[in-house]
């Protein structure tokens, strides 16, 4: 019987289970430890940034972000409209008003509508997404932003490993993010980290993350605060994943190459690009087709216990941004009808893909 195929399962490295022993053997089990600090060194080191708190959450370090860069109520914040909604749903926790941005031809961010909304809005940040592992043209934006000193936070939740002109997404803006979800590309289970240049707005933040706990002998709090810290457990699963990363970006960029070579023929498919000068970690191989529908190959996958889904649904078409402010002519739209994400989890080997694509050849050829 053939096996499951999931979109991107956890994959542990190996010392993962040691490292947990280690904490248990401690009794640092929650909510700090030394294996928060160990990973927050760890991410530091591989990403070259200078200062980073470990959370709950991608999210938790984007609303901490919008938080410490003053963000508050009728505030205005751009945002890249293809994308996940735990991007953009902490502008709603600041009381903001979010205003969506198209994507270009790399379906990342388009600069020409960025500044255009950033001159006629006059937001007060901008979270900017590197979609699916892909580097959006992140140099150009980030002069965008700082020629109009805007904030720019950068959303590399799916994209950490990936580099532009050999320098780390998440480390360009005032604040980057990572998330080490259950399907990234490395995994505590559920977490997240925010980076900066910046030590006083990450200490700030450590202690937002601890309820805003004041320097007392007594619990003491002269401001609203979070429950976003990192456990101690869930960071040694994270210093184990460390270890591992690299690794896991050649294992990602190897099986989208098995992907293109196996429909090389296919005309019908196109693939997510990667743009000059950048590395992705193609965190998941994604393509668009030209006249198929996404919908049948899903339920064709689906029927081969093979797991698959959609690209993002443009976030200015979600219900809950119904009346939201957009800049675009419909890219990610069409991409959203004509788009599809692939198994990609790093275990795979080129018989899973294969089976993968002989099931799509099976609905479109």
């Amino acid at each position: 019987m053939d096996k499951r195929i999931f979109l991107s399962p956890p994959h542990m490295g190996g010392n993962e289970l040691e490292y947990i022993e280690e904490v248990f053997a401690s009794n640092y089990i929650a909510p700090l430890g030394a294996f928060v600090d160990r990973f927050e060194e760890a991410v530091c080191d591989f990403a070259a940034t200078p200062h980073a708190a470990a959370l709950s959450s991608g999210t938790a370090a984007i609303h901490l972000a919008l938080r410490i860069a003053g963000v508050g109520t009728g505030d205005k914040v751009l945002a890249s409209t293809f994308t996940f909604i735990g991007s953009v749903a902490p502008i709603l926790y600041q009381n903001a008003e979010p205003i969506f941005v198209d994507s270009d031809e790399s379906w990342n961010a388009d600069p020409k509508l960025v500044e255009e909304a950033i001159v006629k809005e006059k937001p007060k940040a901008f979270i900017l997404t590197h979609l699916y592992g892909q580097s959006a043209k992140i140099t150009e934006i980030a002069e965008i932003c700082q020629a109009h000193n805007v904030i720019l936070i950068e959303d590399a939740a799916e994209s950490l490993g990936a580099t532009f002109e050999g320098k780390h997404t998440g480390t360009f803006g005032d604040f980057g993010i990572y998330s080490f979800n259950g399907n990234k590309i490395i995994t505590t289970s559920g977490g997240g980290m925010l980076v900066s240049e910046d030590a006083e707005a990450i200490e700030y933040a450590k202690k937002l993350a601890t309820q805003a706990r004041e320097p007392a002998l007594w619990y003491e709090h002269g401001e609203i605060g979070y429950n976003y810290r990192m456990s101690n457990v869930l960071a040694a699963i994270g210093v184990g994943q460390m270890e591992v990363l690299p690794k896991r970006v050649e294992k990602k960029r190897q099986i989208f190459t098995w992907y293109r070579d196996l429909l090389s023929d296919v005309d019908e498919v196109s693939w997510m690009p990667e743009i000059p000068g950048s590395l992705g970690n193609r965190w998941l191989t994604t393509l668009t087709l030209q006249n198929s529908e996404p919908l049948k190959i899903v339920e064709a996958l689906a029927a081969e216990k093979i797991e698959s889904r959609h690209l993002w649904k443009p976030m200015h078409r979600q219900p809950l941004f119904d009346g939201a402010t957009y800049y675009g002519a419909g890219v990610s739209d069409t991409l959203f009808a004509h788009g599809l994400c692939l198994p990609s989890g790093t275990a795979m080997e080129y018989e899973d893909v294969a089976r993968v694509t002989e099931t799509i050849r099976s609905v479109i050829c």
